[in-house]
């Protein structure tokens, strides 16, 4: 007796089993971001990733599949201008058509200003921005301005006569912003798709639990260090700095896209000979001479620190990984 094969995925829709043009196509901007939702839609479907690990998202040029991934899009979720200032209008040409989510206007979302000036103090908790946005208001920041952090260094991006705002986008190093935006992610793909609403919901609750796992496993890695002196390459740590309580003494750069002048290093020398700073914390992608420079005369160590997962899988693992890699990196140097 002859048998007939038939396609999984046909069988699948014989059974009444969700097919997957029914689920929601999701473009996201960062692989940590890209996590997040990945974590959401896990035994659903696998979102888009719009910036290649590795590459800076502050100036990005989309390869033709990215912007097909944009422009089939029923679903984006991306930090927001602060970040990718170049993927407003991208998004806006590609994606007219989808539901656009910028992570830092979610309600709920701590978001902190920006530090100004190469040395830091310690951190001053009622200056934090606890208030929540209207996650459906993607109004502009004018209000942001009276802030006077012109000094944050991001005209060194090249974006002139872009408005910034006033706060650092470096918000996904929150696990706390992590737990806010799961639900929101959650709450957008079960509008988008209600069959598969309780997959999306039971999702985002058992990513909440591991990144409560996690931050007590993060606490016990910095416990043993906790009170030594680090400087960074570049600020993008204050959010985790704040969650774990481990701050920084200053940063070589404020921004990723330009290299730090004499006066500034030479400024971060200084901070590192009088505090006895024990460790100086590169990137992967910045150059390792200017680090050596920092060091000089120093018995500081260093070690790499990597905020975007650049050498990481991406996928629904990555934003955890990104977090305890970072501890333990950090507890290495100091």
């Amino acid at each position: 007796m002859s048998r007939m094969l038939v396609p999984l995925s046909v069988a699948t829709a014989l059974l009444g089993g969700t097919a997957m043009a029914d689920v929601p196509r999701v473009a996201a901007d960062i692989a940590p971001v890209h996590s997040l939702v990945a974590r959401v839609m896990q035994g659903v479907g696998t979102p888009s990733l719009i910036v290649a690990p590795g590459a800076s998202p502050h100036e990005y040029s989309l390869r033709p599949s990215e912007a097909a991934a944009l422009q089939e899009a029923d679903l984006v979720f991306w930090i927001g201008p602060d970040l990718t200032p170049w993927l407003e209008d991208a998004t806006e040409t590609l994606a007219g058509h989808a539901t656009v989510t910028k992570l830092l206007e979610v309600e709920g979302t701590l978001e902190l200003p920006f530090r100004g000036g190469a040395l830091f103090e310690t951190h001053a908790h009622g200056e934090e921005d606890h208030e929540g946005h209207d996650d459906h208001d993607h109004g502009e920041h004018e209000g942001h301005d009276d802030h006077g952090h012109d000094d944050h260094g991001h005209d060194d991006h090249g974006h002139e006569g872009h408005d910034h705002g006033a706060h650092d986008p470096h918000a996904w190093l929150s696990p706390d912003n992590g737990a806010v935006w799961l639900n929101t992610i959650a709450a957008r793909l079960s509008a988008a798709d209600p069959d598969n609403a309780g997959n999306y919901f039971a999702n985002a609750a058992a990513g909440r639990d591991e990144l409560a796992a996690l931050s007590t496993e993060i606490n016990g890695i910095l416990d043993p260090v906790r009170g030594r002196n680090f400087i960074v390459f570049h600020d993008a740590y204050q959010y985790f700095e704040q969650a774990f309580d481990i701050p920084a003494s200053g940063a070589v750069s404020m921004s990723d896209a330009s290299d730090p002048s004499p006066s500034r290093i030479a400024e971060v020398q200084a901070r590192v000979r009088e505090q006895g700073v024990t460790c100086v914390l590169s990137e992967p992608q910045f150059n390792p001479g200017i680090v050596a420079a920092v060091m000089d005369g120093s018995e500081a160590r260093t070690g790499v620190l990597d905020p975007l997962g650049s050498n990481l899988q991406p996928g629904p693992d990555l934003y955890g990984k990104v977090l305890r890699n970072l501890a333990t990196a950090l507890a290495g140097c100091l």
